[in-house]
């Protein structure tokens, strides 16, 4: 069982005959597949379920005889229509299965982020074909959720907003130059460092720790494309899946800079998610990537 197939409402689907059953169902309804040629004798397809607008259940495996499709593997999945980074991407394949993952040299999180890639066999295709590139301008992600809380807002004036976004440009900045061997760089992120964490220790002394972390992204486990998160959210809307009937919140959050969307079961959060108010949990990030040409 997949552990986020609760996230787009399947959270009844305990068992592995009652989820091989659900899949079988599912690969019959399916509104989309795609198929692409492995080898003379191999084509490998994925389908793909919604069960509410945008999100779903993609399967993948090869056709029997029958033209059925017999299942290797699925994940859950969201589709988000909003750019989340422009930064340079690297593309590997995981070792055991037909499925890759997206790494992205995104400065405004301080470290390489990692999705995993949800238009996989397009990125196959294009390998393939050599006529097509592969390099990737654009990332647009996702992620799922299990669990999550409502954290109120920090209260800012208009003139601290603006003063964050120009400081948050200044580091940017900084860490490209950093990456690109400036000295003079390196030393001012050193101390810019250690003023921060002076003052965080001193603020940590009399203020609650949410009001000092406005908004987090942290790698979280071992699992390398998970995090623990703490966006501003921007956008709410709330689904239904249509075989159970069960709510899911798909939310635009802003966090570190970055925009992207995250769903969560209803039952799965805590609190009451309005526009302006802060998402706080841990997710499994997935993402689209946007090919040249």
């Amino acid at each position: 069982m997949h552990k986020y197939l609760r996230a787009v409402g399947f959270s009844m689907y305990q068992k592995n005959r009652d989820i091989r059953a659900l899949l079988k169902c599912l690969s019959k309804d399916a509104r989309a597949s795609r198929c692409i040629q492995i080898d003379r004798d191999t084509d490998f397809c994925e389908v793909r379920a919604e069960v509410a607008e945008g999100m779903g259940i993609a399967m993948f495996g090869e056709m029997d005889e029958n033209d059925e499709l017999d299942i290797e593997y699925y994940y859950p999945y969201l589709d988000s229509d909003t750019v989340t980074s422009t930064a340079e991407c690297s593309i590997q394949r995981h070792t055991e299965k037909e499925t890759y993952a997206g790494l992205l040299d995104e400065y405004k999180v301080g470290i390489s982020l990692i999705f995993y890639l949800t238009n996989a066999l397009e990125y196959r295709e294009r390998s393939q074909k050599r006529r097509k590139s592969t390099e990737v301008v654009s990332a647009r992600l996702s992620a799922l959720s299990v669990h999550g809380k409502i954290l109120l807002p920090v209260k800012k004036t208009a003139r601290q907003i603006e003063k964050a976004k120009v400081a948050s440009r200044n580091r940017n900045n900084l860490l490209e130059a950093a990456k690109n061997g400036d000295p003079e760089a390196m030393e001012s992120l050193t101390i810019e460092d250690i003023d921060l964490y002076s003052q965080a220790s001193r603020r940590a002394m009399k203020e609650d720790l949410y009001t000092i972390v406005d908004t987090c992204f942290m790698p979280s486990g071992i699992e390398c494309d998970q995090y623990s998160v703490i966006g501003e959210i921007e956008e709410i809307c709330l689904k239904k899946n249509r075989i159970t009937d069960e709510e899911i919140y798909d939310m635009k959050l802003e966090c570190n800079d970055l925009h992207f969307r995250v769903c969560i079961n209803k039952q799965d959060l805590l609190g009451e998610p309005k526009v302006g108010r802060r998402f706080k949990g841990k997710v499994w990030m997935q993402g689209i990537a946007d090919f040249k040409g």
